[in-house]
């Protein structure tokens, strides 16, 4: 409890550790790396992200019976009617379900599951659960369900659209690559001075990317398909970070859609220069020996943590320029001096009695006997009379 405590009084810090072991746990479940184990990697640090939201930055202890309101809230509120259509989740739930299957089994060029139906499956498991969590959750379970549905709006619906657009049902994934990816990576190789062209491949629905080596003379063509893109990692990152501010904040100022806008487009920015950067690691490779093995070596590995350290460092520097949230239980205004209580947050003084905890919070003695717990670390508070001296306050 005492590192809990600890860790509680860096919650931004424990904000970027939560949002970066999720995104993390959730690219390995989702574009995991070709011939290796670190997929099973991923669902211990998506728990481990869930428990450092609930445990630390989210803690009951800290909680109002129900979440304040957020951007968030009022968007679903607004969506469903004041919450009457709340109800009804579950069977929008069954009913994405049942559209997947109905969709792989009828128009889907393979009936297996791919990735886009796994994020289709797990938006359709948030709905069903959604109106079954307690309402002093209502902050964790309104921050999932932005999540999946802008992880959907993102990766599944565009695709299904151009599907549509198209009159093609069977079109591949491989569609982002050609728009999104491919020509803005030759754009920037280009600008390097690595030229190269991009074009169809025979036998495979995602675009090619032929250069030639600077120390071979030889040509080398790189199949830019969606799995390998990191696509799936730009949308992971844009989710995250959007739930994130509309779970945060109640009303953003203007800086918080800018700096929102900034992430998704750096997020962006930074896929692109991951795939350049694989592309380089072949043009400056020694040998046609070595020449595929760097680049797949850079694919599995070095890109995925070059995108990854992009967008922690991007994180860390944005949650020191974030304004302070308008939606935790503390009190909004200018930051005050002197021991504060850790209930009305006012300060403590010598016409107010108070006490202190064994971890270092600080009370009240009218504001202990309403809580009934340390804020803190939970421990029980006894209050012997709320008239009382201040060492007449114990915690137990």
């Amino acid at each position: 409890m005492r590192w809990v405590a600890a860790l509680q009084r860096r919650r931004r810090t424990m904000i970027l550790v939560a949002l970066m072991t999720t995104f993390a746990g959730f690219a390995l479940i989702l574009n995991q790396p070709e011939r290796t184990a670190l997929a099973w990697v991923g669902v211990p640090l998506v728990a481990a992200g869930a428990a450092i939201l609930v445990g630390i930055v989210w803690p009951a202890g800290t909680r109002l019976p129900e979440a304040p309101p957020s951007l968030a809230s009022a968007l679903i509120r607004r969506a469903t009617w004041n919450g009457r259509l709340v109800r009804l989740f579950p069977m929008v739930g069954v009913m994405m379900l049942a559209a997947d299957l109905l969709y792989n089994l009828k128009l889907s060029a393979s009936p297996a599951l791919q990735t886009e139906d796994t994020i289709v499956i797990l938006a359709a498991s948030v709905f069903i659960v959604y109106g079954f969590v307690p309402p002093r959750f209502s902050r964790e379970r309104d921050f999932v369900l932005t999540f999946v549905v802008a992880l959907n709006a993102i990766l599944v619906v565009p695709l299904l659209l151009a599907r549509a657009w198209e009159a093609d049902f069977e079109r591949s994934v491989d569609f982002y690559s050609w728009v999104a990816l491919a020509p803005q990576t030759s754009a920037v190789l280009r600008l390097v001075g690595v030229q190269n062209t991009v074009h169809p491949v025979a036998g495979a629905t995602a675009p090619g990317l032929t250069f030639t080596p600077q120390h071979l003379g030889v040509q080398v063509t790189v199949v830019i398909t969606t799995a390998c893109s990191g696509i799936y990692s730009f949308g992971i990152f844009a989710s995250a970070f959007l739930a994130f501010v509309l779970t945060e904040f109640k009303r953003p100022a203007t800086r918080v859609w800018l700096l929102l806008g900034l992430g998704i487009l750096t997020a962006y920015v930074a896929n692109v220069l991951r795939m350049v950067i694989i592309v380089l690691v072949g043009y400056y490779t020694d040998s046609t020996g070595t020449d595929l093995q760097n680049m797949l070596i850079a694919h599995s590995y070095a890109g995925w943590l070059i995108f990854l350290a992009w967008i922690a460092l991007f994180w860390s520097v944005l949650f020191r320029l974030l304004p302070p949230s308008n939606t935790s239980p503390e009190r909004p205004g200018p930051k005050k001096r002197g021991v504060l209580c850790g209930v009305c947050g006012d300060t403590l003084t010598p016409a107010l009695p108070g006490s202190r905890c064994v971890c270092g919070m600080f009370y009240h003695v009218a504001c202990a006997s309403t809580v009934g717990k340390c804020r803190r670390c939970h421990r029980p508070i006894r209050v012997r009379d709320a008239t009382a001296k201040p060492q007449d306050l114990e915690m137990a």
